[in-house]
Parts: structure tokens; C-alpha cells; sequence
């Protein structure tokens, strides 16, 4: 009797719709497979965003985007199917949807705002799983977009769901949408009176030193003003990891601090402040580093930059940074690309040629001697590893910098091409390479002058050395 009667509470008809009476038992029916179709669905998109589409090699925004519209696609499909299955009969939910069309219509219409709003996001493809975006006050990456919302995960680890309509109808600051490369600003005002070529040689100096500021485009000190409290700087470095660009800031900040500590320049209003600390002793202790002379007393003594001007000093010291390393210190490993252009202070590098079996060194690079042009400018890795055999003191100018350097200087673009010239045992030494990339020929041994000189014009001019129909121009340099 019981199993009667419970058989009867599920088949009993609860109200009729159309032609078709709906039981709990076919309530229960449709619910379970609306949620299958649902979970398959869902399944379908993981496993898309997860596998499949990564055999396309494609970025993890767009195959987040395919996986979210086929899911949705399937599902919708899905879900006819189940109601036509069931013996749904649509002309008669016609009749009930449009007689609650009306009064829901008016409080569904920020769901169906968001829902178009999730549509756009994922077609459009302007804004990605995975891209570093600044939306009002919240910072962070995007986890999720979904149809409704879209989940930005921050830096401090916290998950902030954003209503679809408020990203497509706010301007959203994309730090990832072409590259992850972005720019960093360090701002900060010195005390009048200090010298701003110091100034600027230790915020070069702290650029320069971070690993993850790209050479290219270089770092950049800006004098942006006489304010009343001080001269006011601002740097400007590159990188290729914004999403880092706290971290990275930081970093600058504290080098910066230690450089205008080891040049006893002030920040503005310093003066005024209470000194707790003990007078700075003439002297320096074992452990303290004297301050290095200034550069732009060191750089006109060395022959490529002699005669300069004023201004030309001024350009000079922007365009590079000083470098100190101790003896053994590995500047470039063989068979890395060129970042930045070298000449030696003081001190002396070794080129050395390594194999499986043995290191061998093939010339010294000593105090008024530079190198790293030939990589920088004919886009070839290093022949050789490059070590200080001393304490070595170096003058480095990122390529970028180099490359404007030898524009705007043509004295020193000719002091550069006769070094090249002079220094035959260089030029040996990426003679295999340079043969390879059909960029030297025969002829071009007797004449390496007139050949390097070719080169960096066309370099300069903005033609790649490996472009098409440079083949074989060497024959004729």
C-alpha cells in the first residue's frame, strides 16, 4: 500500500499545461537532466580551456573565451532537447512567458545587462583571462570571465567578483593588453645646489643594475623642474614584467637611496631635519665604499669622448651608467645576446673562448678599450664569455641608448668603426658566426673599415642586417 501510494504522489498530476500534465515525478525527471546537461556543459569548457584548445598554442584568454561560448552553446542546445524530449510544449509556454515578461522583464534587467555585457567581453577579446588590469581602485589579474561577472584575483591573494556591466561601461587600464611590457616611474626631489649629472648618474646606475629593465627602449632621467623645495627627477625605466612593477620600484628606490647616501647628495627639506646620526668621517672604514669620481670627470678623458661640450656631456652621462665588479665576475656568458655597450674605466676584461674541453682566452680588453658593438649592432650572440680579470670599473650604455648615441655623435660612430678596424682579433673572433648570417664575405677581410662603417649605417637607418637582398651585398662593400 505504501509503495502504491508513493507511486501515485509522483504521478499524480500537479496541473496541466497545453496538452502535457506535469507530475513530480516529471518535475523531478527535468531537474535532474537540466543539471546533467549543465554539469556536461561545464566539463566540456574545462576540458577545452585545459587541453584541448592548447594543442593551437593559443593565449590562455582567447581559449578561455571559446571554452565559456561553446559551453554555453551546448547547454542552451541541451537544454531544448530535454524539453522537447520531455513533451514541453512551447506554444504553451509561449503564453505563460509573455504574460511574465512584463513584470519580470523590469527586475531581470541587470542580470540581462551583465549577461550581454559577459557576451561582449568574450567576443570583443580586449580584456583576457590572465591580463593585469587597473579598474577603479582594484589592481589584479583576471581569474574568470564568465557570463555574469568577472573575477579579478589582487596582489594581496583576495578574489573580487565585478558585475559585468560595471567593466564595459568604466574605463578598465589594461597593462597586459598587446605585451606584459610596461613602463615604472621613480619620482624624487634633491636639495638645491646638488649636481644634477651625480644626480642623474645614480639613477642610471640603479636602472642599469636591475636585471629585469630592458635596455631597449633604455632608461630615461628627466629634469622635470626648479620647484621651491628642490631639483625634481623623474626615471623612467622599461620592463617586461609590469605585473612586478611594486617590487621593481622598490628596488630602485632602495639602490637609488644608497648612491645618493654614497655621494653625500641630499633629498629636499633633509636639511632641516633633526641629525641623530654621527657626523660623516672624512675618511672612509674598511667596510664603507668611497664615493667614485664623478663621470663626467672620468668619460673625457678617454679618446671617443674628448671635445665635448656641455651638452654633449649631458647627453653622454644620461645615455649610460657606471658599473664597479670585482675580479672573476662574469659580465656576458658566451652565446648570449648583446644588452648593452661596454667601455672599461679602469681595470681589464678577458674574452674567452670556452669549448667542452677547454677555456681558452683570446684577447684583453684594458682602460679606454670598449666593447659589445658588434652584438649590439649586427644582432649576433657573443662569441666569447667576457670576465673582469680585476676589479673593473665600466662605463655601460644600454643598446637603446647606444643606438641614439652613434646617431647623434658622429665622431663617435667613427671612433667606434676604427676601433672595429684596429682590433682584427675581435673581428676574427665572430668571423664564423657573421659568415653564417651571410653578413661577411671574402672581400670584406681586406676592407673592415669600409665594411663595418656600411653596416652601421644601414643599422642606424632602420634596416635590419639580416633583411632580404643583404645576402650578398658584402661582395660589393
Amino acid at each position: 500500500m505504501d509503495l502504491e501510494r508513493l507511486q501515485r504522489l509522483f504521478t499524480a498530476p500537479l496541473f496541466p499545461l497545453g496538452r502535457q500534465s506535469f507530475s513530480l515525478l516529471w518535475l523531478l525527471q527535468v531537474l535532474l537532466l537540466l543539471v546533467a546537461v549543465s554539469l556536461a556543459a561545464r566539463g566540456i569548457k574545462r576540458l577545452l580551456a585545459g587541453r584541448v584548445l592548447r594543442w593551437f598554442s593559443l593565449p590562455e584568454g582567447r581559449r578561455e573565451a571559446l571554452a565559456t561560448l561553446v559551453s554555453m552553446t551546448l547547454a542552451a542546445f541541451g537544454y531544448v532537447v530535454v524539453a522537447q524530449g520531455m513533451g514541453l510544449d512551447f506554444g504553451a509556454l509561449a503564453v505563460l512567458f509573455g504574460a511574465l515578461g512584463v513584470g519580470v522583464g523590469f527586475g531581470l534587467q541587470d542580470l540581462t545587462r551583465n549577461l550581454s555585457s559577459g557576451l561582449t567581453l568574450l567576443m570583443e577579446g580586449k580584456l583576457k583571462v590572465g591580463d593585469l588590469i587597473e579598474f577603479g581602485q582594484t589592481m589584479g589579474h583576471i581569474r574568470e570571465i564568465s557570463i555574469r561577472s568577472t573575477v579579478i584575483r589582487t596582489f594581496q591573494g583576495a578574489e573580487i567578483v565585478v558585475p559585468n556591466s560595471a567593466i564595459t561601461n568604466a574605463p578598465v587600464k589594461n597593462l597586459s593588453y598587446l605585451s606584459p611590457d610596461g613602463r615604472v616611474d621613480v619620482s624624487l626631489t634633491v636639495a638645491h645646489g646638488s649636481d644634477p649629472l651625480a644626480v642623474t648618474e645614480v639613477l642610471l646606475e640603479a636602472a642599469l643594475a636591475e636585471p629585469t629593465v630592458l635596455a631597449d627602449p633604455p632608461p630615461k632621467v628627466l629634469l622635470r623642474g626648479l620647484g621651491e623645495r628642490g631639483l625634481e627627477f623623474e626615471l623612467w625605466v622599461w620592463t617586461s614584467a609590469i605585473h612586478a612593477s611594486l617590487s621593481l620600484r622598490s628596488s630602485l628606490n632602495y639602490a637609488i637611496e644608497q648612491g645618493l647616501r654614497e655621494r653625500s647628495i641630499e633629498l629636499a627639506g633633509a636639511r632641516g631635519q633633526i641629525q641623530l646620526l654621527p657626523p660623516r668621517r672624512a675618511a672612509t672604514g674598511a667596510g664603507e665604499r668611497e664615493a667614485p669620481p664623478p663621470l663626467q670627470t672620468a668619460l673625457p678623458d678617454h679618446p671617443c669622448f674628448r671635445s665635448l661640450d656641455g651638452r654633449a656631456l649631458r647627453e653622454l652621462v644620461g645615455s649610460g651608467a657606471r658599473r664597479v665588479v670585482p675580479a672573476g665576475t662574469v659580465l656576458v656568458r658566451q652565446g648570449e645576446e648583446g644588452r648593452a655597450f661596454h667601455l672599461v674605466l679602469s681595470g681589464a676584461v678577458d674574452a674567452i673562448h670556452e669549448t667542452e674541453l677547454v677555456s681558452h682566452r683570446l684577447f684583453t680588453f684594458n682602460a679606454g678599450e670598449f666593447f659589445g658593438k658588434l652584438p649590439l649592432l649586427l644582432q649576433v650572440p657573443y662569441p666569447t664569455t667576457m670576465v673582469a680579470t680585476q676589479d673593473t670599473t665600466l662605463f655601460v650604455v644600454p643598446s637603446g641608448s647606444f643606438r641614439a648615441l652613434l646617431a647623434s655623435r658622429p665622431a663617435f660612430a667613427d671612433t667606434v668603426a676604427r676601433e672595429v678596424a684596429r682590433r682584427s682579433d675581435v673581428l676574427r673572433s665572430y668571423e664564423d658566426c657573421l659568415r653564417q648570417r651571410g653578413l661577411l664575405q671574402d672581400a670584406d677581410i681586406g676592407h673592415p673599415l669600409q665594411w663595418f662603417r656600411e653596416r652601421m649605417r644601414r643599422v642606424l637607418a632602420g634596416r635590419h642586417p639580416l633583411a632580404a637582398g643583404e645576402m650578398d651585398s658584402g661582395s660589393s662593400t
